[in-house]
């Protein structure tokens, strides 16, 4: 997306390192925890989704992006804090 767009090319190379990054965090996590630890991980997935359209694509969250923000995270805080 960063070479479509015209973006510098330290972009891509950024973006890679991040998306490396995102792709082997979940891996270093405790295996008996992992189904909830995935599910706050997804949580951070939609509020970073949402701030990096708002921050480089200039494309702020309408009212439904918020509600249904606020419906999965809900979701996100129930499975990670549901006492077991």
């Amino acid at each position: 997306q960063a070479v479509r767009e015209g973006k510098p090319f330290y972009w891509a190379i950024v973006g890679s390192l991040v998306l490396v990054g995102y792709g082997f965090l979940p891996t270093a996590q405790p295996t008996s925890n992992f189904g909830r630890i995935y599910a706050v991980y997804g949580g951070f997935f939609i509020v970073l989704s949402y701030a990096w359209g708002w921050v480089f694509d200039k494309e702020p969250p309408d009212a439904g992006d918020y509600v249904g923000a606020a419906i999965a995270l809900t979701g996100v805080v129930v499975a990670f804090f549901y006492p077991r």
